[in-house]
């Protein structure tokens, strides 16, 4: 795909705000509704990421911009070891980056497209890492809303990290959910209730693990749903459909997979403790599933890079503006100097003008970094000054649940612009 041309590596200032020109970009190893995505490596760490870039004008024409900010927003204030976590977040003239953590072993919807029939031992530990990621948004008062094999990357060893907030929401406190989002087959029957005022929470994500976690041993869904089927004929399913389980599954997984796809919310499996009270998970260390000490039995093919090579070759070929050659069309773009010909060119660029100022920018590495200079003061009995002002004042950079909530539902104050 190409790489950033300059006769000398450049050095960049720790406290200036990250940039296109701090990464090297490797290749393409992806594409969705809402951007590309390529492998990435930032110049002074030398550490490789993923870097998923949206298209402003593509963004605004299809009226997509409030999705990214608000997953932008959303993915700040989470850090997890089984989701796929941002590192930074930053624009130019053309484009919105998002810069997460990077996961060589592909997404699971790939593995199943390669004819893996995964192990119920490997599926039982995968529903071990999702549930403790689960319980960790349902902490935050997160609800994924697309949990789906295609949104589960693993990492090279093997274990899961979930993916895409792009329809993810945040609940406040006593409130349920009534807009219809996510991926039909994957979506839980209080979704398509037609008496929608009664809404629904957490629990639909826990449905979608019970599908995944079907899928993923038996190589189809639970039940058969088209994307294009109707709200109707996917409530008349729920009602008459019957879900069967091959005699070769055990007990114990066929249990808990029932009580995943349980269709009254209120009775399903729909928090860590559920899963962890099983007879089935008895024998599972909780302690060595968050520190990644059980081993996956299947691991992705090391030998190569686990995802479909022809985004490469779109990315070459087929690109319009291809994000190697960014730097000579934003030049040129520059020199030519754009003007308004028309009320439609200018109503374009006011909205453009619009996402610049109030995206919102974001540094991982200098929030952690900031975090710690701040305890070591703390710790530090001679600086009664800085101690003072800490305890009087909390870490914009590490949310608690309020400010969260106050970041997605309306522009929160102190972030960088």
């Amino acid at each position: 795909m190409g790489a950033n041309t300059s006769s000398k590596p450049p050095v960049f200032d720790e406290n200036e705000d990250v940039n296109f020109d701090h990464f090297e970009i490797l290749r393409a190893i992806g594409k969705g509704s809402f951007g590309k995505v390529c492998i990435v490596q930032k110049n002074d760490t030398k550490k490789m990421y993923a870097m998923k870039y949206m298209n402003k004008q593509k963004c605004v024409e299809r009226n997509e911009v409030r999705n990214v900010f608000k997953e932008l927003q959303i993915m700040q204030c989470l850090e997890h070891p089984f989701l796929v976590n941002l590192w930074y977040s930053f624009q130019d003239e053309e484009d919105m980056f998002m810069v997460v953590d990077l996961l060589l072993g592909g997404d699971l919807r790939y593995h199943l497209q390669q004819n893996v029939r995964f192990q119920e031992d490997t599926v039982k530990l995968f529903i071990c890492e999702l549930s403790m990621a689960l319980e960790y948004l349902q902490s935050q008062r997160i609800i994924h809303r697309d949990m789906k094999p295609d949104n589960i990357l693993l990492d090279e060893h093997g274990h899961v990290h979930i993916t895409d907030f792009n329809i993810a929401a945040m609940l406040t406190k006593e409130m349920q959910i009534t807009t219809v989002a996510g991926t039909k087959p994957y979506m839980a029957p209080e979704m398509f209730n037609s008496r929608r005022q009664t809404g629904y929470s957490f629990a639909v994500d826990w449905w979608s693990l019970g599908v995944t976690a079907y899928e993923l041993l038996r190589g189809r869904r639970p039940y058969q749903i088209r994307s294009g089927a109707s709200t109707n004929d996917i409530a008349h399913m729920f009602k008459t459909a019957i879900v069967t389980y091959p005699a070769s599954w055990s007990v114990g997984m066929v249990t808990l997979l029932k009580k995943l796809l349980e269709q009254n919310p209120d009775h399903r499996f729909s928090q860590l403790s559920d899963i962890q009270d099983c007879s089935y998970m008895d024998d599972v260390n909780w302690d060595a599933v968050l520190q990644k000490r059980l081993i996956p039995s299947f691991i992705p093919n090391k030998g190569r890079l686990n995802c479909d090579p022809t985004f490469e070759l779109e990315e070459m070929i087929l690109e319009s503006k291809p994000l190697h050659k960014k730097k000579k069309r934003l030049a040129k773009k520059e020199k030519d100097n754009r003007k308004c010909d028309s009320s439609q060119t200018c109503l374009l660029q006011e909205h453009l003008e619009s996402v610049q100022k109030e995206f919102i920018i974001f540094n991982r590495e200098k929030v952690q970094r900031e975090h710690n200079e701040k305890l070591a003061q703390a710790k530090d009995p001679e600086d009664g000054q800085n101690n003072n002002l800490l305890k009087g004042k909390k870490d914009r950079h590490l949310p608690e649940d309020s400010f969260c909530r106050k970041i997605i539902f309306g522009c929160a104050p102190g972030f960088t612009r």
